[in-house]
């Protein structure tokens, strides 16, 4: 055992350290943090993780890329763009993390997202280490041809890093089953052969696994189900806001629905809708997943919907239920006040990060049941890593097969953070659970391997 102060000022240098190798990478800070902090009981108990520096290489990515990507566009003009590939830690397996294209997307964004993946891979119990990837490039707008020309091009540059036993990339936002099926296509021409496990969510013609693509929005929904079980709760009767409507979105709808619930909003970048009567999924899918049209669409096919302009105000909406499901940062300290006033019980992260480190502290002092992204939105890795143990056997489990085995990660996920929250003296706190259960995973193979 070592003293408390001692554990503490380990963070502390370790923290400092992050910021003076990164200057100016703000989420990868942000990220760092909310898990260092919570790691000093760790090191009360564990101080021969101080003698081998675990935290310090931890934050550390084992390797990180940066390439451009040129492709030409419609009009014949060759536009540039900059890819990335964190391959942030292997202990547990083949790094695992998905491609975002989205104009936001720069090193800080990518790390930050690589190093989370370390531990919510970590939560689900499968061999997949952590990594992340993705580009400024912006799908909206784009034709077809221009997304495969980019993917194509982006896939000639990052063929050299990835293989089903190295590094499986997948989708994020702005790569969905189209992207993921051009990059697949290249990477086969590229290399010959066939390497159905180089990719997860690939379409189902081609080695995908039925359930991928519900899998983070039902497997949001089953955590926070098992948080409502310890309050002798559940979804039934409840009313729910859920932020974004792609298909993290739209699959936690779907399951909130099935257990009972009834969604009043959604958004995307354009504003949000609300109604009253409940959302009409059907209709959600069809403009976003058929039609790729803007939420705002909603409003002309159900009139007594309303759409405003303000995607951030979702938060205004009263509900017992918040699902968090578009991107990082996105419930503010404010918002995360008002959602308590107005009566908040749960909330589950579908995205990644997606309230600030003042907006958690919010929801914990008021003791709302509070699941952090690396735990609740964690379904959808683990579906992937489901995806590469089919592609490895040559084999399909049935949709049920699949949707069991990942409302057991999830409820495992639960229970094994609960767990650590109660064992390193913070009782009901699954932020600190999650990150100390995810975390003690690593640093045990990382200590078993020896100082590489």
């Amino acid at each position: 055992m070592i003293t408390a102060t001692r554990a503490s000022l380990y963070v502390q240098q370790v923290y400092e350290g992050v910021l003076k190798r990164n200057p100016n990478e703000n989420e990868f800070h942000q990220a760092v943090y909310e898990i260092l902090t919570s790691l000093e009981p760790v090191f009360e108990q564990h101080p021969e993780f101080i003698e081998r520096g675990i935290l310090e290489t931890i934050v550390e990515p084992e390797r990180m890329v940066s390439f451009r990507v040129p492709w030409v566009d419609d009009q014949g003009k060759t536009q540039v763009n900059r890819g990335f590939r964190v391959q942030f830690n292997s202990a547990i397996g083949p790094y695992k993390g998905g491609l975002r294209f989205h104009p936001s997307v720069n090193a800080s964004i990518i790390k930050f997202l690589g190093f989370e993946q370390i531990f919510k891979n970590s939560l689900t119990g499968l061999p997949i280490g952590g990594g992340k990837g993705g580009s400024d490039f912006d799908p909206k707008g784009k034709s077809d041809n221009e997304i495969m020309r980019f993917c194509q091009s982006f896939m000639t540059e990052l063929y050299r890093y990835v293989g089903q036993d190295t590094d499986v990339p997948a989708g994020d936002i702005g790569v969905g089953a189209r992207e993921i099926g051009y990059m697949f296509g290249q990477y086969k021409r590229i290399r010959g052969g066939n390497e159905p496990g180089v990719l997860t969510g690939k379409g189902l013609d081609y080695g995908g696994s039925l359930t991928r693509k519900e899998a983070t929005g039902y497997g949001c929904v089953y955590f926070v189900d098992e948080m409502l079980k310890t309050v002798g709760d559940s979804f039934q009767g409840k009313t729910v806001v859920v932020s974004g409507s792609g298909n993290v979105s739209i699959y936690a709808i779907e399951k909130a629905h099935q257990l009972g619930a009834k969604v009043v909003a959604c958004s995307d970048s354009g504003g949000y809708i609300y109604d009253p009567n409940g959302i009409n999924l059907d209709t959600v899918k069809q403009l976003k997943e058929v039609e790729r049209k803007r939420i705002s669409e909603y409003v002309k096919i159900h009139a007594g919907a309303e759409f405003h302009a303000d995607y951030q105000n979702i938060w205004s909406i009263p509900c017992d239920i918040a699902l968090p499901c578009a991107t990082q940062n996105e419930i503010d300290e404010q918002s995360a006040k008002t959602l308590v006033a107005n009566g908040v019980k749960a909330i589950g992260e579908g995205a990644n990060m997606p309230s600030t480190l003042e907006a958690i502290n919010v929801f914990l002092d008021n003791k709302v049941l509070f699941g952090p992204a690396k735990a609740a939105n964690a379904g959808g890795v683990a579906v992937s890593a489901l995806e590469m143990s089919q592609n490895s056997m040559r084999y399909s489990w049935t949709f049920e097969e699949v949707d069991t085995k990942l409302k057991q990660i999830m409820t495992s996920i639960h229970a094994n953070s609960a767990k650590a929250a109660e064992q390193f003296g913070h009782p009901g706190n699954l932020v600190v659970g999650s990150n100390i259960a995810g975390f003690l995973k690593v640093a045990r193979i990382m200590m078993a391997h020896g100082v590489i």
